[in-house]
């Protein structure tokens, strides 16, 4: 799955989409999408990155006690 990065508009390539869905885990593995090489996996925080079309992720997925908000 590919999100962006909002800070430098990058696409990301994360590695692990349980982890993504998880809302206990803040932070996603992911590699920058940039030049001709793969680039190592970096943990992304999951409030930095936003779908390609710069729509925000689902706040279930973010944030677990969502239900309550």
């Amino acid at each position: 799955m590919l999100l962006k990065d909002k800070q430098s508009g990058e696409l990301v390539k994360i590695l692990d989409a349980d982890i993504l869905i998880d809302p206990s885990k803040e932070t996603v593995a992911a590699r920058l999408q940039a030049g001709q090489e793969e680039q190592d996996p970096e943990e992304f925080a999951k409030t930095d990155l936003v779908f390609p079309s710069n729509e925000e992720l689902p706040l279930c997925w973010k944030d677990p006690d969502y239900q309550l908000h």
